[in-house]
């Protein structure tokens, strides 16, 4: 097992100020990987990131916008392109730590379409609301994007993008949506209840790529049974009936039950098992081919680590056991970065990982299951009412 894991401590200049979104969740993740050993393991290569080049920002974004992101730092009255708001502040060299978040998710893929690597993460990255003109949800420019067209440029025919995040991974989505070459599929809280306010069912594609959107909105309140179900009933065969080159996923933990910023009811332990099926995924259908981002979360200290470290441990090739202890040594560190949280003295939350499969006529998640698997199924020759397919 080869991966490539990007990390640089550079990586925290992406930095909000007084923010949910911050960085200390990046930093403290590192740090318990690599207390446990995972950063270590042979085959493990650390990749320095540069930051992205100006022709693959603008393979996404349009060249106002960039203009607007290395401004607007500059004019504390600046209004537009979503910047300097509540959710997107302005901050010093916005411009640099956005590139260098995109040019870690370049670096990330590159290691893997090349060969270098079989598996590549940047967990810094993950910024998937930013749209063409936009600032959005925390999000400046959106790497995951340009990663994504970095691939379809170096000869990409079909690739899959699995979002975990609470919320829809709307700007990943509208940047492919009339593109058959990448199917988006995200599981997140309904947009009924939730920012973006996007991601319904009917949400398919367009312009001969019907079908490769993909969205399941599951209501407030779904823990991991529930979660899990919905994963199952939707993800394995959507992606075996599209056959990917390569498996690239976001893996927002924001699914939290104790994440202040949304309704799902997930523990850590459900996390990890999401990671595993992944893990299985790649290997039975891209030999293994499987680049993850990070993404949302809101539980710096108590959830984001471990879940991220349970991450990095599956992509690496051995996942860590969930009943070890958090080391003493991380527990003292995360105490002085933080003093005020509640730091976890365990890879658990004993969460139950087990779930029954979907069916017809069940609650609610059955059915938002059912209207996802209703309106895209079919153009993949698949039957949404057989629990077989």
């Amino acid at each position: 097992m080869q991966t490539a894991l990007v990390w640089d401590p550079a990586l925290l200049g992406y930095n909000l100020g007084e923010h949910p979104l911050d960085p200390v969740r990046v930093e403290l993740t590192i740090a318990l990987a690599r207390e446990l050993g995972v950063l270590d393991r042979d085959g493990v290569e650390l990749v320095v990131p540069a930051p992205a080049p100006e022709e693959a920002l603008l393979r996404v974004h349009s060249a106002e916008y960039l203009t607007a992101v290395q401004t607007a730092p500059h004019d504390p009255f600046w209004s537009g392109f979503g910047l300097n708001t509540p959710d997107n502040p302005t901050f010093d060299h916005m411009h640099e730590a956005s590139s260098l978040v995109c040019g870690g998710s370049i670096a990330a893929v590159e290691a893997v379409w090349s060969g270098r690597t079989q598996r590549a993460a940047n967990i810094a990255g993950g910024l998937h609301h930013a749209m063409r003109s936009s600032a959005s949800g925390f999000c400046v420019y959106n790497d995951v994007a340009v990663a994504i067209a970095r691939l379809l440029d170096m000869g990409a025919e079909r690739l899959a993008y699995v979002d975990l995040d609470v919320h829809h991974g709307d700007g990943v989505q509208a940047a492919f949506y009339d593109d058959p070459r990448v199917m988006t599929i995200s599981l997140h809280e309904t947009p009924l209840a939730l920012f973006p306010g996007t991601g319904f069912s009917e949400e398919i594609g367009t312009s001969g790529a019907e079908g490769t959107a993909v969205n399941v909105p599951l209501p407030p309140g779904a823990g991991d049974a529930e979660w899990l179900r919905a994963f199952h009933a939707v993800v394995p065969s959507l992606l075996r009936a599209y056959q990917p080159q390569l498996l690239l996923t976001q893996c927002g933990c924001d699914t939290h039950a104790v994440d202040p910023l949304a309704d799902l009811r997930l523990s850590v332990d459900g996390q990890r098992a999401s990671y595993l099926a992944l893990e299985k995924l790649a290997e039975e259908l891209t030999g293994g081919r499987w680049v993850c981002f990070g993404g949302g979360g809101y539980g710096v200290v108590s959830v984001v680590p471990r879940a991220w470290t349970h991450l990095l441990a599956t992509l690496t090739g051995q996942p860590l056991d969930v009943t070890i202890e958090t080391p003493d040594r991380w527990r003292a560190f995360a105490a002085e970065r933080r003093p005020s949280a509640r730091v976890p003295l365990a890879m658990t939350d004993g969460g139950n990982t087990e779930f029954t499969p979907w069916q017809r006529g069940g609650d609610s998640v059955d059915r938002a299951v059912l209207a996802t698997r209703r309106a895209v199924f079919p153009l993949h020759g698949l039957d949404p009412d057989d629990p077989r397919d």
